[in-house]
């Protein structure tokens, strides 16, 4: 057979989307199958059959992605209303309090209401297209993982036996709503760490850079944290995508809030947290009370533990 017929050139143009190990079992079929369809109509120019089989099949890219199971939209209806909340959740609320935060610290900097708008407005843009950009490739990565576990929808045509089964039908899931929240939350607090030990945001009547986190801490204590914080990040993904915690989802949950939760409430309890210039610029000759550092440590562990918690419950349900 000619290499160059319509056949060999769709079949070619359906193979080479698919996975390597595939493409010889599915180019045979799809030839199999064209030149059966062709035979079957009986029609006296085989090239026009074989144009019109071609055609009805369709575009051969959408039919490689029913092959290799493979979603070509983004983020697919299931997941979009989900997306959709969450996102408003963030820039509704999130966002606003990072805008406020970005302020406050430029006020407190000495700067004019000029630099405190533009660094106000730039935060706002800034924060706001990182919070849309990685919200998307998150649901983005749950939706391909989603999908494998699933038969492909057809793209374009639709019939009554496409309907699942009632056990099937998705039901709404708010608890994965509040788990990518809570994701978005930590990969936030996570950045946000690393942000001011880099930029050193706070700038004195001197003109000195300082720390609001004690720098000391990059020497020790800050690295389990900001591991547990992102081992909190990774586990409400993978409970996202799961759709459910399980036992050993909430088993490394309680460890990962351990690894964050632990270091924090010691740090706190020995007044190590803030870096003391920072402290000593904004309090002035004002000394934060000790039980203000008890109490906090204290809060840390509590939520900590009603977090695990709340997973094991949820993984038994």
């Amino acid at each position: 057979m000619s290499t160059n017929t319509l056949t060999e050139r769709y079949v070619h143009e359906v193979a080479r989307r698919i996975p390597a190990d595939q493409r010889d079992d599915v180019a045979d079929e799809l030839r199999a199958t064209i030149a059966d369809t062709i035979e079957a109509r009986e029609s006296s120019d085989p090239d026009a059959a074989e144009r019109e089989v071609l055609t009805e099949m369709g575009d051969p890219f959408r039919l490689a992605a029913r092959y290799a199971d493979r979603p070509l939209s983004l983020i697919g209806p299931w997941l979009y209303p989900t997306y959709i909340r969450l996102l408003t959740v963030l820039l509704s609320t999130v966002l606003p309090v990072i805008v406020v935060l970005t302020v406050v610290i430029d006020v407190l900097d000495g700067n004019d209401a000029g630099s405190v708008i533009g660094s106000g407005i730039a935060a706002l843009l800034t924060v706001g297209a990182q919070m849309i950009a990685w919200l998307t490739v998150m649901f983005a990565v749950i939706e391909r993982v989603q999908h494998r576990d699933g038969p492909a929808r057809g793209a374009d045509k639709w019939t009554p036996d496409d309907l699942p089964e009632l056990r099937d039908l998705p039901k709404p899931d708010k608890q994965g709503l509040m788990a990518g929240a809570a994701a978005v939350w930590n990969a936030f607090l996570l950045v946000l760490i690393v942000w001011q030990h880099t930029a050193e945001p706070y700038r004195t009547d001197g003109g000195d850079r300082l720390q609001v986190l004690d720098p000391g801490l990059w020497s020790g204590w800050i690295w389990p944290i900001l591991a547990g914080l992102a081992a909190l990040v990774a586990l409400e993904l993978v409970r996202v995508a799961a759709r459910g915690w399980t036992r050993p989802l909430a088993i490394g949950y309680a460890l990962a809030e351990a690894l964050f939760a632990l270091p924090l409430a010691w740090i706190l309890y020995r007044h190590e947290f803030f870096d003391p210039d920072f402290l000593a610029a904004v309090n002035g000759d004002w000394t934060t009370p000790d039980a203000f550092y008890t109490v906090a440590a204290l809060g840390v562990l509590a939520v900590s533990a009603h977090e695990a918690v709340k997973r094991f419950r949820e993984a038994r349900r």
